[in-house]
């Protein structure tokens, strides 16, 4: 069952903040990676590509712990445990890139795009909110 976002996890996902996403592989070994994070509010966002291992991972299997850290900070971090309920597709996918580009580099998303971005909203099912 989804919980609402801890206002500690949605605050440090707000600024530029990396995360680390963890999904779990087809032989079950969690599959760890850096990662922009945005929040909608209510649940992270993370922008990938189609072709990466963490979507192929998390279409097979929606679980996913993704830990925010703050920049300034980092023994300052927050956990969601959740599922990955919907993927974004299409225009809206790529707008979203270079909205995070911008928040994390100043710019817009230089990378050349070598299959499709999607959007993974990751609904909270556990949260440990910051404890500094």
């Amino acid at each position: 069952m989804a919980t609402k976002l801890d206002p500690a996890i949605h605050e440090l996902a707000c600024g530029p903040n990396y995360g680390v996403l963890a999904t779990l592989m087809a032989d079950g070994w969690p599959q760890t990676g850096v990662v922009w994070v945005d929040t909608d509010g209510e649940a992270l966002l993370v922008n990938t590509e189609v072709h990466r291992q963490k979507f192929q991972n998390v279409r097979r299997d929606d679980r996913v712990s993704i830990v925010v850290w703050d920049h300034e900070n980092p023994y300052r971090e927050g956990e969601v445990r959740g599922r990955v309920v919907h993927a974004q597709r299409g225009h809206e996918a790529g707008e979203h890139i270079d909205k995070l580009a911008r928040k994390y580099t100043g710019a817009p998303y230089g990378v050349p795009i070598r299959s499709e971005r999607v959007i993974l909203r990751i609904e909270p099912v556990h949260q440990v909110p910051p404890q500094m």
